[in-house]
């Protein structure tokens, strides 16, 4: 099937230290590319893998669920440990979700968690209908495209998959539930002026992970921060962070 322009996945073959990035719910690499790009530069090998459903057509993600998402990054993941020596997990929205549940799961072999405006709370109301309301309609209005800055676009579907969406409620429960799982470092990056994703789940963060968090506020963006007025400061933050945390050095190619 055809994919939306930018929706291609991407990845970089740089030096002993491996980035996995993580697009949104509903969107695609194209929202990450530029941060991707940024790490690469700076020598860092580099996946940005597409979901399954994504960049095509929403009807074909309504055939999708979490479990789906969650497997492809874990293949880019084990792909990644392949190759590099370690493996930090960064994310946007829902790939912020997935990256701390990649953290969960497989421990220490992830070294550290960058995340920007992650979504782990079920604050739509109208996902706790999802279950029935994807017998009645198959999609609602898109949540893409919530970005400040002028002549700046996301690219991802102009509709909700309701099917795809009822899954999230599983995923994010999953995640709150292992948290306390989490004990690597987690910079997350937070646009207090967010119309997707409300405050409550870098509350959550910041009531659970303790010293192990440090947020940063994107005061001039608003939820798809990576394409917005505060990208530059989070590509930079991110490689600052990783060049805290890592255990060998950058290598520029």
């Amino acid at each position: 099937m055809p994919l939306m322009p930018g929706s291609a996945p991407y990845h970089h073959e740089g030096g002993q230290i491996g980035v996995l990035l993580c697009h949104g719910f509903t969107g695609t690499p194209q929202s990450l590319r530029p941060w991707a790009e940024h790490l690469a530069a700076a020598g860092l090998t580099v996946s940005l893998p597409r979901l399954p459903g994504h960049g095509t057509t929403w009807q074909e993600m309504n055939r999708t669920r979490w479990e789906d998402w969650f497997a492809e990054l874990e293949r880019a993941f084990e792909t990644l440990r392949g190759s590099c020596a370690e493996v930090f997990v960064m994310g946007l929205s829902l790939g912020g979700c997935m990256a701390l549940r990649l953290a969960e799961v497989h421990g220490p072999l992830v070294r550290g968690l960058v995340i920007v405006n992650p979504s782990i709370v079920n604050d739509v109301p109208l996902l706790a209908l999802a279950p029935v309301l994807k017998f009645l309609a198959p999609s609602v209005p898109g949540v893409a495209g919530d970005i400040k800055r002028p002549g700046v676009t996301e690219v991802g579907y102009t509709r909700t998959p309701v099917r795809a969406a009822a899954t999230l409620p599983r995923l994010w429960a999953l995640v709150r539930s292992e948290l306390g799982r989490v004990t690597q470092p987690v910079l997350v990056y937070h646009s207090p002026e967010d119309h997707v994703v409300k405050p409550a789940s870098v509350a959550l963060l910041r009531a659970t992970l303790g010293d192990n968090l440090t947020v940063r506020e994107c005061l001039d963006s608003y939820h798809v921060a990576t394409l917005d007025n505060d990208a530059p400061a989070i590509f930079e933050g991110s490689l600052d962070f990783i060049r805290t945390h890592a255990s060998v050095p950058l290598q520029r190619d």
